[in-house]
């Protein structure tokens, strides 16, 4: 967040409408969830934009779309908070954050803040074999998983890339039987063991929360 002498600074060349109001720069994966939140606990206070979702698959590509974006709305807001973890930029992302002053979400991927940081690194040892979807993915895994690598084309790759997996977990924000069963069909598709595990918003909620 900005300084508090910052803000002050801020809030006096706002419109009136903007004063007090924060903007969420945030991944095209986490729009639903975040537009759930707000609606669910009337975050009337928090705007939001969103950067494509399939930045995910060019990650280096990230903080520059993040920063092109604080730059562009910073001085229309009283805050900024950027709705993205590391998400495979290598650190890179945080300490822009940090360089522009604006939050970021802590933890290194979606996967991680949803079932909660301490939870999921409680579980890392034990799950390195498991490959994890959201309902976002859940819902795109064509778009954002099979066609990708090349699975429509090359299904016999299927073995190569997911040789060293031994389970597909389903990370459900929502408890949603249609997500439930189509990432059922997910798992068969990949080969692998299923399980389903109920994690809700995580620290995604906390992190919204605090703002």
């Amino acid at each position: 967040m900005t300084f508090p002498d910052d803000r002050t600074l801020t809030e006096a060349g706002l419109p009136p409408s903007h004063r007090g109001r924060i903007l969420l720069i945030a991944c095209g994966a986490l729009a639903r969830e975040i537009l759930d939140l707000k609606d669910a606990n009337g975050w009337d206070h928090l705007d939001l934009t969103c950067l494509p979702a399939k930045l995910h698959l060019y990650p280096e590509r990230i903080t520059e779309a993040v920063t092109e974006a604080v730059l562009r709305h910073r001085a229309d807001y009283s805050d900024i908070f950027v709705a993205y973890a590391d998400c495979g930029t290598g650190g890179l992302l945080f300490e822009k954050c940090k360089e522009l002053g604006v939050e970021m979400i802590h933890g290194p991927h979606c996967y991680s803040f949803f079932e909660g940081n301490i939870a999921f690194a409680a579980r890392a040892e034990e799950e390195m074999g498991a490959f994890y979807l959201t309902d976002f993915l859940v819902r795109q895994f064509d778009a954002f998983v099979w066609k990708p690598m090349g699975l429509d084309r090359h299904p016999e790759l299927r073995d190569m890339y997911f040789g060293n997996y031994d389970r597909l977990v389903y990370q459900a924000q929502t408890d949603d039987p249609a997500l439930d069963a189509k990432a059922r069909d997910c798992a068969a598709r990949l080969g692998l063991h299923y399980e389903r595990r109920l994690t809700g918003y995580g620290d995604l909620k906390t992190a919204l929360a605090r703002l």
